[in-house]
């Protein structure tokens, strides 16, 4: 029985792990909950599966005499206390935005073992999340469909060392337009996902393949490559998920159907592996399989990654910051779509590389970031 913590759990990622749960009570233990606003959805998670603890970021303006079995607490620091509760084994982190960082910290200071689906805190901290998860001697285990498809390929690496990690893409909703409609594409447009269901701001990401870049950041920290050894393919059937290659030229791929219950469940049973209840993959029935290079033209934020892991310091930080800013300005309809990636490329010449020795570092350079690109978003609007 593992005992579970999961923060954000009425996002996406967390109502699926739930989800699968529910559907192995005899493997899984919910021993925190918490959300960010979303007061409703989360009462009727307490209520499903009774934690321990619970928590709002935004406090609600009543708490029902029904949940009030467990202990509450309401506040950013509710996400801290969720982390490092001592009844629980393993923490998902599926909260969004920079707010993953801390909390990646803290669960690992407090030598929990950390399923990690937050990008930022690998993003804004890869080294300072890599030198806790060392120190605490528990393995990051990734939920991203990608990366965990890196994961599963390196089980089998043997003595034959990985080359090449090599990252899927969709393409996105807006992988055949032209760059004219993609610099003035709407929100409606934007938010149309050919494969997968996720949330606004990381469907943005997609249509931009900005969360490619920030998928680059990932996979350099989390298995400890070059980053010009991580390479993107365009894969609009999204049934290959993600490959390696090994230093023999061997290719190994992780295939499945778009559903992102197979790697949450992976990473909350690993190494064990269980069902999702997800339809099988046909291979007979699922059509030609393409790959294709992606555009620089077309999607020049993808290639943002390499800039900023380059630069070093909090430069991959400030990435994610003017990202979150130029894309919370796009939904808001302030910024045209194309003006995403302008944002975000200026911020970073602008402050180059901060410094990100520690996780006040990195927080001040998040911040003046934000700043940073709040002050650049009117040439573009």
């Amino acid at each position: 029985m593992k005992r579970l913590s999961i923060l954000g759990s009425t996002g996406s990622i967390g109502a699926q792990a739930l989800d699968v749960a529910a559907r192995h009570k005899d493997r899984f233990s919910i021993v925190a909950l918490t959300a960010y606003s979303s007061a409703e959805k989360l009462f009727a998670q307490v209520r499903a599966f009774r934690p321990k603890f619970a928590g709002l970021v935004v406090p609600p303006k009543e708490l029902p005499d029904d949940v009030k079995f467990c202990q509450w607490s309401f506040g950013p620091d509710c996400l801290r206390q969720a982390a490092t509760l001592a009844e629980a084994d393993d923490v998902l982190v599926s909260v969004v935005g920079f707010a993953g960082l801390p909390a990646v910290l803290d669960a690992l200071g407090a030598g929990k073992r950390v399923l990690l689906a937050n990008k930022e805190a690998l993003v804004a901290g890869g080294a300072l999340v890599t030198q806790a998860a060392h120190a605490a001697g528990r393995p990051l285990v990734p939920v991203d469909s990608e990366h965990s498809a890196i994961f599963q390929c390196l089980r089998a690496r043997d003595t034959n060392a990985p080359a090449r990690l090599i990252l899927t893409a969709s393409g996105g909703p807006l992988r055949t337009l032209s760059a004219a409609e993609i610099e003035n594409a709407s929100v409606e447009t934007v938010l149309r996902h050919p494969n997968w269901h996720m949330g606004r701001k990381i469907t943005v990401d997609s249509a931009s393949m900005i969360n490619k870049a920030l998928e680059i950041i990932e996979a350099r920290w989390l298995f400890n490559m070059r980053p010009e050894a991580v390479d993107v393919l365009v894969h609009p059937q999204s049934v290959v998920h993600s490959l390696v290659e090994f230093d023999d030229g061997c290719l190994l791929a992780q295939l499945g159907v778009a559903d992102m219950r197979l790697p949450i469940l992976y990473a909350m049973a690993y190494p064990d592996r269980l069902t999702t209840g997800a339809p099988r993959l046909d291979l007979s029935r699922c059509g030609p399989l393409s790959f294709e290079a992606p555009d620089k033209e077309r999607f020049p934020g993808l290639f943002l990654a390499y800039d900023a892991l380059r630069a070093g310091g909090a430069c991959c930080a400030v990435l994610n910051a003017a990202n979150e800013v130029a894309v919370d300005a796009f939904l808001a309809g302030r910024l045209p779509f194309g003006a995403i990636y302008r944002t975000v490329r200026d911020t970073l010449e602008k402050l180059g590389a901060p410094d990100a020795s520690s996780l006040q570092a990195v927080t001040a350079a998040d911040a003046l970031a934000r700043r940073t690109a709040r002050e650049i978003l009117p040439r573009y609007e």
